[in-house]
């Protein structure tokens, strides 16, 4: 790696040290019992639609999206775009469908997806395979923002995995102290300095290239457009199309977004926000310009960028064109936007899973009768145990396995919609039936993404035709048809569910 950049680094560390103390800061902001569960992990649920906007947007554009969305579209090309059709395709769904559950989670004080589910369906092993779910998906997603910090850090020529260490002891001790108010306070910082980053590179680097053309035109053609598809086959049609919707499905099902949801002050503030986020897939895209930049300014055969490429791949691609394109102080700038997009979505999701491992384990079968300051006593320290292992995972392991199980995670996450967001319109399907069906979606999807080398798509042949797509699509659609058929039969043989607890007109408090 380079030599250490020190004026980027003193730049760097000043940020980082200031959202520390916003971190630690904000147990003050909208003052609540934070041994309460409800306000360590949901901020009291008071967050208006300015404090959510910030706060989803740092939850769900993070700093493994800042990172890889450029390096796929540095290696891969057209593809990388899928994501900006998945992040429009997803605020219709949010529009629509979570206001719903915030006014019935609001309504009998679910704090967790499982919770609803616990309370819709009567079926707490139901609302355990959801809770193992959110956990087990969440997990290589907190290890993943450790790549885009480490990629950074990196770049800043400072080796070793101590700063990753000394990074996450901080948020910890933040996220201990002031739950979900740290990162909603610090995604307003990183939010900024994002779009600051972002906007700087889409002028300044293009004028020093010589314009948009220029970059287009040293982007190879392959790059440019999706190959043509076969006779036989829809080809990379097909998977650009249903990983965009797969992952529009997913995305919202994952704890942390529904944490982020939870946490407004009414169903408003979300409705607001679905029309107010596409500003984030505007963002998006002109992120995913910054590997055409790298590839125009030829970043990869520079000798002073080639351990970096070495060491972290294509996901050197963004550093490269920072250090390549501008002075060190905003170098330092630009990386902090990266490395505090780290431990926004980071303490988010280690918040989410404390929640569900709290409400829907330690509660539901350890201690049914914990008092509210045992409970947030509880997800404190499990808080502090998920970044733990997280840490511990990217640091002891090889990258690849926690690319790998990210990928897992999706294909996971997806079959719990039958009962989350079907469960929000219906209480037709059986509890047993969505129990076998997120079986049955699971261990398929885990087996075919390990027998296709852990690669998102999955190729469907009917009549010899080929329709590749996304395997957790594909998965989620066998996993309703079990759900379907077996309703159907423990209908018919008088098998019906529990009790339901909630109402219809909670659904619109």
């Amino acid at each position: 790696m380079q030599n250490i950049d020190w004026v980027a680094l003193v730049v760097f560390v000043v940020l980082f040290g200031f959202i520390t103390w916003l971190g630690f800061m904000a147990a003050h902001w909208r003052r609540g019992d934070l041994d309460l569960l409800h306000e360590w992990g949901l901020g009291g649920r008071r967050f208006g639609t300015l404090v959510t906007w910030f706060l989803l947007g740092g939850d769900l554009y993070t700093a493994y999206t800042f990172i890889a969305v450029p390096a796929l579209a540095f290696g891969a090309g057209a593809l990388a775009f899928f994501a900006v059709p998945y992040t429009i395709m997803i605020y219709p769904i949010v529009f629509l469908v979570f206001p719903r559950l915030w006014s019935v989670s609001h309504k009998h004080n679910y704090i967790t997806a499982a919770d609803f589910v616990r309370g819709r369906f009567g079926n707490r092993w139901l609302a355990l395979a959801v809770t193992l779910t959110g956990i087990i998906a969440t997990m290589p997603y907190i290890a993943l923002q450790l790549v885009g910090l480490q990629v950074v850090i990196g770049g800043l020529g400072v080796s070793g995995e101590w700063p990753l260490v000394i990074a996450f002891v901080v948020l910890a001790a933040f996220t201990y102290t002031s739950g979900l108010r740290a990162p909603a306070a610090i995604a307003v910082v990183k939010d900024l300095l994002i779009y600051v980053a972002v906007f700087a590179a889409i002028v300044v680097v293009p004028a020093q290239l010589g314009g948009y053309a220029k970059i287009f035109a040293a982007v190879p053609m392959p790059k440019l457009i999706l190959p043509t598809p076969p006779a036989n086959s829809i080809g990379a049609y097909g998977s650009y199309a249903t990983l965009a919707l797969g992952s529009a499905l997913a995305l919202f099902l994952y704890p942390h977004s529904v944490t982020g949801i939870l946490a407004a002050s009414s169903r408003h503030s979300i409705r607001r926000n679905a029309a107010l986020l596409p500003a984030y897939s505007l963002m998006l895209g002109l992120l995913a310009l910054l590997g055409f930049m790298a590839i125009a300014q030829g970043v990869a055969k520079l000798p002073e960028f080639a351990a970096g490429f070495k060491q972290f791949g294509n996901n050197f691609a963004v550093p490269a064109v920072y250090l390549h394109a501008f002075p060190s102080w905003f170098v330092g700038v630009a990386f902090a936007a990266v490395g505090i997009g780290a431990l926004v979505p980071a303490a988010i999701m280690s918040i989410a899973a404390a929640n569900l491992f709290t409400r829907n384990i330690y509660k539901e079968f350890i201690s049914p009768n914990c008092t509210p300051d045992q409970e947030s006593r509880m997800a404190k320290w499990v808080s502090l145990v998920v970044k733990a292992g997280a840490l511990v995972f990217i640091v002891v392991l090889p990258l690849q396995y926690a690319i790998q199980l990210q990928l897992l995670g999706g294909i996971w996450i997806i079959q719990t919609l039958p009962a989350v967001i079907l469960g929000l319109y219906t209480r037709w399907f059986n509890p047993c039936a969505l129990l076998a069906g997120w079986a049955v979606g699971m261990i398929t999807g885990t087996w075919v993404a390990a027998a296709a080398n852990f690669t998102p798509v999955w190729q469907v042949s009917i009549g010899g035709f080929g329709i590749p797509g996304y395997t957790a699509l594909y998965t989620l659609a066998l996993n309703i048809a079990v759900t379907v058929v077996l309703t159907l039969v423990l209908r018919a043989v008088g098998t019906g569910g529990r009790a339901d607890e909630t109402q219809p007109d909670d659904y619109y408090v």
